[in-house]
């Protein structure tokens, strides 16, 4: 797997929604030095505006998958790197490819995945097209966030190296079992499904944010089959 490109940006105001600016970091700029420093929330030069849902030790860095840019295009979205708000521009592995718990050497620094990305209106502003961010969950070209293990000096380029492979679920799976609609499977599904929902909890690195929606899906289906 090789970083291709890496970007940051401090927040600024992405546009106007009921005539108030909306203010994000979702833009980003192309980093030109060869390196620079990673700390344990963010890279430097890179910050959130709404610390309340982006950004904290389990969102420190976005990777999104170089293949997928291609996919939106054929898709008819005219998209390209850095339209996401991606801190990392990463060829050769998918959502498919990555578990979480995942471990990596990034220059000295080590990163472990955290979670899946989850769209949310401002990337519907970013591209100038509000069905991009249903289009991201049916897709699942999610891409996947880092927490810092140890804070160091990154390359900009080239390769990372696995250095922990965990044994938990991929970000596709995880992807998937969070955006899924129990009421739409065929009734002999749904308790494979809340199974499978229970192994995914029970994966030590998942971030705690990601997987309490999880939880109140699967709590509240439990209850509903118990009657």
């Amino acid at each position: 797997m090789n970083v291709d490109s890496v970007y940051v940006g401090e927040p600024s105001v992405l546009g106007y929604r009921r005539e108030l600016p909306v203010l994000s970091g979702i833009t980003k700029a192309l980093v030109t030095a060869p390196e620079l420093k990673l700390t344990e929330l963010n890279l430097d030069g890179d910050r959130q505006a709404d610390l309340t849902v982006h950004g904290g030790p389990d969102k420190a860095v976005y990777v999104y998958p170089a293949e997928h840019y291609a996919a939106w295009r054929e898709d008819g979205f005219e998209v390209s790197t850095a339209d996401f708000g991606e801190n990392i521009s990463l060829s050769g592995l998918t959502e498919d490819d990555v578990r979480i718990g995942d471990v990596w050497a990034w220059g000295d620094a080590l990163v472990q995945v955290s979670q899946p990305r989850s769209p949310c209106y401002k990337l519907g502003m970013k591209t100038g097209r509000k069905d991009i961010t249903p289009a991201m969950i049916d897709s699942g070209r999610s891409g996947w966030y880092l927490r810092v293990l140890r804070p160091g000096t990154v390359p900009t380029s080239g390769a990372i190296e696995l250095v922990e492979r965990a044994d938990g679920p991929t970000v596709a799976e995880v992807y998937v079992i969070s955006f899924a609609n129990y009421g739409q499977l065929p009734p002999e599904h749904v308790e494979p499904a809340l199974d499978f929902a229970d192994r995914v909890l029970a994966t030590p690195a998942l971030a705690v944010q990601w997987s309490a929606g999880i939880q109140s899906t699967v709590d509240r289906w439990r209850a509903r089959r118990a009657g």
